[in-house]
């Protein structure tokens, strides 16, 4: 699906996407990946959010078919298998990714994937980040040689069990 207007949700009024958006204080990156299937939310909200981003936007995203995307966005649109709200996060990606986007973000983990590791640990201790309880967000930073791209990863730090305690 294409997505259905801007995910940044930038408009200041209160009866637009964006005004909807920060009433219900939701994440303009978990908006996205309401649409792009990483994500599910309840049918009440799904059918406010198409209301904020307008329905013939939503509906010439997805091809004309508003019920189908209201049950997508509740993960009971195609390949949920029949287990409602089961989503398919991280699917239909190719390694490495063509979108020259996704890969920078790629490459950025194979440059200093190592380095955030080695890193993590010596503050935190044998564990990972968690993507399960994580924040996200992109940000635009003024800069006089060229305006930069400020993603911020924001996760709760795991540690992995001492194998004395299993």
């Amino acid at each position: 699906m294409r997505h259905p207007g801007s995910f940044a949700c930038t408009s200041p009024d209160n009866t637009s996407a964006g005004g909807y958006v920060r009433r219900r204080r939701l994440i303009p990156i978990w908006l996205a990946a309401l649409f792009f299937g990483s994500a599910v939310t309840d049918a009440a909200n799904a059918q406010a959010i198409i209301s904020a981003l307008g329905e013939s936007n939503v509906r010439d995203a997805a091809g004309g078919a508003l019920d189908a995307t209201v049950a997508g966005l509740c993960g009971k649109g195609p390949g949920s298998t029949g287990v409602e709200g089961l989503v398919h996060r991280g699917q239909g990606w190719e390694w490495p990714p063509k979108d020259p986007v996704l890969y920078r973000l790629y490459e950025v983990l194979v440059v200093y994937g190592w380095s955030y590791k080695a890193i993590i640990q010596e503050k935190f201790g044998d564990g990972i980040m968690s993507a399960i309880n994580f924040r996200t967000s992109v940000e635009r930073k003024v800069d006089p040689a060229g305006d930069r791209v400020v993603i911020t990863m924001d996760g709760k730090f795991l540690p992995y069990m001492p194998a004395n305690e299993w």
